[in-house]
């Protein structure tokens, strides 16, 4: 049995699955680089729990973190390896796997 045989929820991988983690990934590579406080009202979460979510990301090569000042201000910037547009590309791939074993094929839907 090949991978292609498996049911497509085998491929999901649980780093990038996660919600959060998934939703970091997505923002991060619509924006290319990502301020944390954005991602934080964005996904509406404190700063410890996108923390924790970051550094999973990050340990996991999938992410990188820059931490900088803006004027006086700390920030902290976040933005995807070759590593990390890999793994969520592989990630919607297979979720669109997984979306088309439930839809109907086009002439049932009529």
């Amino acid at each position: 049995m090949t991978a292609e045989d498996l049911h497509p929820v085998n491929g999901l991988d649980d780093v990038v699955h996660q919600r959060v983690r998934l939703g970091v990934l997505t923002i991060a590579h619509e924006a290319g680089r990502v301020e944390f406080g954005f991602l934080r009202t964005q996904l509406d979460l404190t700063a410890g729990n996108l923390s924790q979510h970051v550094t999973v990301l990050e340990t996991a090569g999938l992410v990188e973190v820059e931490k900088g000042y803006e004027g006086k201000r700390g920030r902290t910037w976040i933005t995807l390896t070759p590593a990390g547009h890999a793994a969520l590309a592989a990630e919607i791939d297979r979720l669109k796997r997984l979306i088309a074993r439930l839809e109907p094929p086009a002439a049932e839907a009529r």
